[in-house]
């Protein structure tokens, strides 16, 4: 079963990153772009049958390791 954890920061932490990607987006003409945030995307395949604890591992090893629960959020999301 794949299971996919998106981390992104949470709103108010300054992400240079995502005004970077912002800059040259309006640089390349993209000014209809307003805030930008740049996360990431972690896609696990585990030997699982049922969603639900595919689910449940994915959400645990957000917590434990894919995010820094003090500045960032996830979603976990059976995919597959």
């Amino acid at each position: 079963m794949r299971v996919r954890v998106s981390v992104m920061l949470k709103d108010g932490v300054l992400d240079p990153q995502g005004k970077a990607i912002g800059h040259a987006l309006h640089t390349l003409g993209f000014g209809n772009v307003g805030e930008v945030r740049a996360g990431r995307v972690i896609e696990l395949e585990l030997d699982e049958a049922d969603p639900a604890r595919a689910r449940a591992q994915g959400d645990e090893m957000g917590r434990r390791l894919l995010a820094n629960l003090v500045i960032e959020t996830f979603t976990t999301e059976v995919v597959g």
